[in-house]
Formats: structure tokens, C-alpha cells, sequence
């Protein structure tokens, strides 16, 4: 008796093709590929250097908020 679901077995595997139809089938998908134009290539990049910067900041203040109130919490097992 065989193990496991032949059906899905035969779904898993792709179907074997030559190297110059997988080639073509390639050349095929890349035609379908739509670049995005400059105009959005630039906003893209813009709003991605604004993301950095929002993000670049509230981790700054994030880190010097715990540099601040870590040492602080860690003084009251400190004998004085």
C-alpha cells in the first residue's frame, strides 16, 4: 500500500519542460513586467527617505528615554 495522497503528490510536482522552453516561458514573463515610471520612482524614494527619518528619530528617542529611566530604576537596588 502506498504512503501519502498519490493526487497530491502529482499537484506538488511542476511538469518537466526543456531548457529552451523554460527559456521562453522566462523571455515570455519578463514581457509582462511593467517598470514604474520616474514620477513614481521619485515618490517612491521620497517618501521612503521621510519614513527613515520619522522612524530614525522616534528610535533616538525611544533609546535615550531607556538610556534615561533604565539607570534610574536599577539606582533603587543600589545601596546609598
Amino acid at each position: 500500500m502506498a504512503k501519502g495522497n498519490p493526487a497530491k503528490k502529482d499537484a506538488d510536482v511542476a511538469p518537466k519542460v526543456s531548457p529552451a522552453t523554460y527559456l521562453a516561458q522566462v523571455q515570455q514573463e519578463g514581457r509582462k513586467v511593467v517598470w514604474p515610471s520616474w514620477k513614481e520612482t521619485r515618490q517612491t524614494t521620497i517618501l521612503v527617505m521621510i519614513m527613515v527619518v520619522i522612524m530614525g528619530v522616534f528610535f533616538f528617542a525611544v533609546d535615550f528615554l531607556i538610556g534615561i529611566v533604565v539607570p534610574w530604576v536599577l539606582s533603587f537596588g543600589s545601596p546609598s
